[in-house]
C-alpha cells in the first residue's frame, strides 16, 4: 500500500452491454465515495469493442482472417475479406454515428449504399416488400431514417462480431463471451486451460486496456464486477494482467455470478488471479475488506469473503454484521465512465425489445430484493431476492435528481427483480409533485394491484414500458410455480398498461416440471391472443433451468421430478439437471415457440393456427384446448 489514502478501482469486464454501463460499478463507486473513499471506475467491455472496431483493429482482424485456411473460411470471413476496404473505410464513421456524434450519416447508411453487407443482412429477406422497393419500409416508413440506419449499422457490427468469432475466438459474442467456461462449471479446469493458452487478439487488446487503466488510476484495490458467466473469463484475464505487473495490488471479484454460482467455492487456483471473492450485496463486505487492507481489521473479521490461506486452502470468512440498509447505500455515480461513447443499437424491429440495446439509460433500483419471493423457480433464499428493503419515494426522487444533474440524461431503467406497486405509485406521485420530466421503464409482477388507474398514473410520471414474468401461460403451472397470478389477471393488467400507452414485454418459460405438450400448445395460444388483443408487444421464451438454490432444486419431489446427481464441485454450482417423467422433448418444442414469438413481435402470423409453428416436428401436436376468444372475454369481463 502507498502512503496516500487507499484508492479503489471498479472495473466492468467484457462482455456486458454496449448501449449503457452495467450499473454495478456505478452503485459501488457512489457508495464508496459517500463513505469518503477514493473510488474510480472504468468500463473495459466498451473499451474493448471501441479498440477493436477501428481501422487499426480491423487491420489486425484481417491478419487473423487471412490466416484461416481457405477451405475453413465461413461466409462471414469471405464477406469481410472481399469487402475489407469498405469495412476499413466505414468503421470509424459508423461508430461515431452509433454514438450519436454524426446523425446526418443516417441518410447514407439507410440507403444501404455506404456499408458493406455480410451474412447478417440475409435476415432482411424475410420481410415482405411493402411496394416501395424497401424490405424495411413496413418498419420505418418514409421518415424513420435514424432508426433504420441504426438497425442497418447494428447488422454491420453483428457481421464483424461473427468475423471475430470465426477468425479469433469461437467463444466471442457481444453479450456472452466464453460463457460455457464458467456457467455451472463444476471444475475450474476448462477456465485454467483457457487462461494458460496463448493469448488471442482479444486477450492482447484487453491486456493493453488493463495496463492503460492501471497506469492511469494507480489503484490499491481493484474490484472486478462479474454479473454473468459471460464476463468471468475476461475478468480473470484482467486479474492475470494485474498480478503479473503489480503483484502488490489487491484484486477482489464479486457480483451476480459469484452470488449464485460460487457459494461453495473450493478451488484454490482461482486465487492465482484474484485475492478475494465476496458474496451478495457488496457494500458491507467491501467496507470490511478496505478496513482490513488499511490495517484496521484482522483477516478473521472479513464479511462474506473467500480467501486462500497460507496452506493453500480456500476459506470462507463471514463475521456476522448487518448489511448497509438500502436507504443508506447512496446515489450511483457514472463519473469516470465515457457516457458519450456508448453505442445505441437496434437489433430487433420491435419498439419494446429495442429498449435493452438502444439508448443510454441510468439504471436504478426502487427496492432491494423481491417483495413476493415465492416463485418456485427463483433463488428466493439468496440475498438478492430474499432480503427485501425499500427506500422512501423522497429518497428515490433525490437520487434521480442528482443523477440527472450529473449525467444530463433523463432516461431511467429500474432494474428491480420486481418493483413493488406501492413504491412505484409513491414514486410516480413524487415525480409529478416535483415536476421531474423523466422517461422510465422497469420490471414488475403482473399483479392485480396494477389497475388501469395506476397504469395511467405511472404513464403520466414518465413510464414508457414494463416487463414482467408470465412464465408458462397455464393456470395449473402458474399455481405450481407459486407465481400468484392467473392468465386472465395477466391479460387485464397488461391491457391496462397498453391502454395507458405503456409497452409490455412478457418473460415466457417452457420446460417447467410436469409441463406437457398440451400445456405448451395451450400456452402459445394464450400468448398469441395476448399479442392479438394488444396486451403485450414483446416477449422472450427461455428454457426452464433448475437451480440448486430454488424451491424446485431444494424440494424436487414436490414438483414431480428427480434431480440428476452432480459431479464433485470445486468451482461453480448453480444449474442442475433433472428427470421429468413426462418425457417431453422441450428443446424441439422450443424451436417452434421461439419462431412463433419472433413473428408475433413483428406482427406476423397472429391469425395462424399455433400448431403451424411446430411443423418441423416428426409428429403432429394436439390442437389447443384454449377457446379462440378466451383473452377477449377475460378483458370484457
Amino acid at each position: 500500500m502507498t502512503d496516500r489514502a487507499l484508492r479503489v478501482l471498479s472495473l466492468i469486464p467484457p462482455m456486458t452491454q454496449l448501449n449503457t454501463p452495467y450499473p454495478s460499478t456505478a452503485y459501488l463507486t457512489g457508495f464508496l465515495r459517500s463513505r469518503g473513499i477514493d473510488a474510480r471506475q472504468a468500463d473495459l467491455a466498451l473499451a474493448l469493442v471501441l479498440r477493436l472496431f477501428t481501422p487499426a483493429g480491423l487491420d489486425a482482424l484481417r491478419e487473423r482472417a487471412l490466416a484461416v485456411p481457405e477451405a475453413r473460411r465461413s461466409g462471414s470471413l469471405h464477406a469481410f475479406l472481399d469487402q475489407f476496404a469498405r469495412y476499413r473505410r466505414t468503421i470509424g464513421p459508423t461508430i461515431a454515428y452509433l454514438q450519436g456524434r454524426d446523425s446526418t450519416l443516417a441518410h447514407r447508411i439507410a440507403a444501404r449504399e455506404l456499408l458493406p453487407e455480410g451474412p447478417r443482412f440475409n435476415a432482411l429477406a424475410q420481410y415482405e416488400d411493402d411496394g416501395s422497393g424497401d424490405p424495411l419500409g413496413w418498419a420505418f416508413g418514409a421518415l424513420g431514417v435514424q432508426d433504420k440506419a441504426r438497425h442497418i449499422a447494428t447488422l454491420y457490427l453483428d457481421d464483424l462480431a461473427d468475423v471475430i468469432r470465426d477468425a479469433v475466438d469461437e467463444r466471442f459474442a457481444f453479450v456472452r463471451y466464453a460463457e460455457s467456461l464458467a456457467s455451472s462449471q463444476p471444475s475450474f479446469e476448462p477456465l485454467a486451460q483457457a487462461l494458460a493458452a496463448p493469448p488471442t487478439l482479444i486477450d492482447d487488446v484487453l491486456r493493453e486496456l488493463t495496463l492503460e487503466v492501471m497506469e492511469r488510476e494507480q489503484p490499491d484495490l481493484v474490484l472486478l464486477s462479474v454479473p454473468f458467466p459471460g464476463a468471468v473469463y475476461a475478468a480473470l484475464r484482467i486479474g492475470q494482467t494485474i498480478k503479473a505487473r503489480w503483484p502488490q495490488v489487491r484484486v477482489a471479484l464479486g457480483g451476480g455470478y459469484a452470488n449464485t454460482e460460487l457459494r461453495e467455492l473450493k478451488e484454490p487456483r482461482v486465487f492465482d488471479f484474484v485475492d478475494f471473492v465476496t458474496l451478495d450485496a457488496g457494500e458491507r463486505p467491501l467496507l470490511a475488506l478496505i478496513e482490513h487492507l488499511q490495517g484496521q481489521r484482522g483477516p478473521q473479521r472479513l464479511v462474506r469473503t473467500f480467501v486462500r490461506d497460507e496452506a493453500g486452502a480456500v476459506k470462507y470468512i463471514n463475521l456476522a454484521e448487518p448489511d448497509v440498509p438500502f436507504e443508506d447505500v447512496g446515489t450511483p455515480t457514472w463519473d469516470g465512465l465515457p457516457l458519450q461513447s456508448y453505442l445505441s443499437l437496434v437489433d430487433m424491429l420491435n419498439p419494446m425489445h429495442r429498449l435493452w440495446s438502444d439508448g443510454r439509460w441510468n439504471k436504478l433500483t426502487v427496492a432491494h430484493g423481491c417483495y413476493w419471493k415465492k416463485c418456485s423457480f427463483c433463488d428466493v433464499g439468496l440475498d438478492y431476492i430474499g432480503r427485501y428493503e425499500t427506500a422512501t419515494a423522497s429518497t428515490l426522487a433525490d437520487r434521480i435528481e442528482r443523477i440527472v444533474e450529473e449525467t444530463g440524461q433523463t432516461g431511467f431503467h429500474f432494474v428491480d427483480e420486481a418493483a413493488p406497486p406501492k413504491a412505484l405509485k409513491a414514486l410516480a406521485e413524487e415525480l409529478l409533485r416535483r415536476e421531474l420530466p423523466i422517461t422510465w421503464w422497469g420490471n414488475i409482477r403482473f399483479e392485480k394491484t396494477f389497475t388501469p388507474e395506476l397504469s395511467q398514473l405511472l404513464a403520466d410520471s414518465g413510464c414508457i414500458a414494463m416487463s414482467g414474468g408470465l412464465e408458462v401461460a397455464s393456470d395449473r403451472l402458474l399455481a405450481l410455480m407459486k407465481k400468484g397470478v392467473t392468465v386472465d389477471q395477466v391479460a387485464r393488467v397488461t391491457k391496462g398498461f397498453s391502454d395507458a400507452g405503456i409497452l409490455v414485454h412478457a418473460y415466457l418459460m417452457y420446460g417447467f416440471p410436469t409441463q406437457t405438450v398440451q400445456d405448451t400448445v395451450d400456452a402459445l395460444e394464450y400468448v398469441r391472443q395476448l399479442f392479438e388483443n394488444g396486451c403485450i408487444q414483446s416477449g422472450f421464451f427461455h428454457r426452464f433451468s433448475c437451480t440448486v438454490h430454488s424451491p424446485v432444486g431444494l424440494n424436487p419431489a414436490d414438483y414431480g421430478i428427480q434431480l440428476v446427481p452432480l459431479p464433485p464441485v470445486s468451482f461453480a454450482k448453480n444449474d442442475i439437471g433433472f428427470i421429468d417423467p413426462t418425457g417431453v422433448d422441450h428443446d424441439a418444442l422450443g424451436v417452434g415457440l421461439r419462431k412463433a414469438l419472433y413473428n408475433y413481435m413483428h406482427g406476423i402470423g397472429l391469425d395462424e393456427d399455433v400448431r403451424a409453428w411446430f411443423s418441423h416436428l416428426p409428429h403432429s401436436v394436439p390442437r389447443p384446448t384454449v377457446k379462440k376468444h378466451r383473452i377477449a372475454r377475460a378483458l370484457a369481463g
